[in-house]
């Protein structure tokens, strides 16, 4: 419960806990805590086993970890067989990757430097994702500049 404190940690509770209540009044102070501390977990305690015995004996088994929905599908999931192909499948999908060239795509950027002898249309159609060059077509008036407050 307390793992994650430290020794200057619990030093600076204790000289506080002794400044706000007291050196007299301390020792109450901690068997109340510690008192209502029990009583929650007697609480907890017997609301576990008044659900488990309304679930039936079926559910005899059952943890209310299980209802957090990641614990839930490692164990559905933990020694299925098509496991493997998701994890290879995952393992050559680089997200990154994908998002980059996909921005590379939109900015009209190109990735990888296309072949000099690389044809501008392919099949007849222009190819979209190369960014048209102005000195390609001399008649295009110049476009204004791009304002993103007016939009």
């Amino acid at each position: 419960m307390f793992s994650d404190i430290g020794a200057l940690e619990l030093v600076t509770l204790v000289v506080l806990a002794v400044l706000v209540f007291g050196p007299e009044k301390l020792p109450k102070v901690i068997q109340d805590v510690s008192r209502f501390v029990r009583k929650i977990r007697e609480f907890s305690d017997s609301a576990k086993q008044d659900i488990r015995s309304e679930l039936g004996p079926e559910f005899k088994d059952f943890e209310f970890e299980d209802l957090n929905p990641k614990t839930f599908l490692r164990k559905q999931l933990e020694g299925n067989e098509d496991l493997r192909e998701l994890k290879e499948l995952r393992g050559t999908f680089d997200l990154k990757k994908e998002m980059n060239d996909v921005a590379d795509a939109v900015h009209g950027r190109e990735t990888a430097p296309a072949p000099a002898s690389a044809p501008a249309a392919v099949n007849g159609s222009p190819d979209l994702l190369k960014k048209q060059d102005k000195r390609d077509d001399p008649g295009a008036p110049e476009r204004p500049p791009y304002d993103s407050d007016a939009t």
